[in-house]
């Protein structure tokens, strides 16, 4: 999943709290400069609010993360490129006790399933990034 939290009394506003959590899951300083903006506001399963906040971190390679061992297990990325191909999209049907519930999107082929809201996040960045092509 995404660096994420609650926010913080200190936190201003959605943007405050994606970069103190980003800083604090991650260990990488996010200048509020490189924010793109806010995707549309998210419902989780647990019925809080989501609100992802989009952001440009430069090239990989020039990024220095320390994650911290207390929230996060594991770092990967995928390249847009993988992200786009159509063998490593699909859906996922989930069925409510009585009948047909609802449909997400998943993302395959990758170091892991991206599954759940995280799949939604990256859903809807694609959207906005590459108008036509996902």
């Amino acid at each position: 999943s995404f660096p994420g939290g609650r926010r913080d009394p200190a936190d201003g506003d959605a943007v405050a709290t994606a970069l103190r959590e980003t800083r604090e899951e991650l260990g990488g300083a996010v200048a509020a400069t490189s924010v793109w903006g806010q995707l549309r506001t998210l419902p989780d399963r647990h019925g809080m609010t989501v609100a992802p906040v989009v952001a440009n971190l430069g090239p990989l390679e020039a990024l220095t993360l320390n994650p911290n061992p207390d929230e996060v297990e594991e770092v990967f990325t995928l390249p847009l490129a993988h992200l786009l191909r159509e063998e490593n999209q699909g859906y996922t049907h989930f069925r409510t006790a009585s009948s047909y519930g609802y449909t997400l999107p998943v993302f395959l082929n990758g170091p892991h399933k991206v599954w759940g809201l995280t799949a939604i996040v990256t859903e809807l960045t694609l959207e906005l990034l590459v108008p036509g092509r996902y």
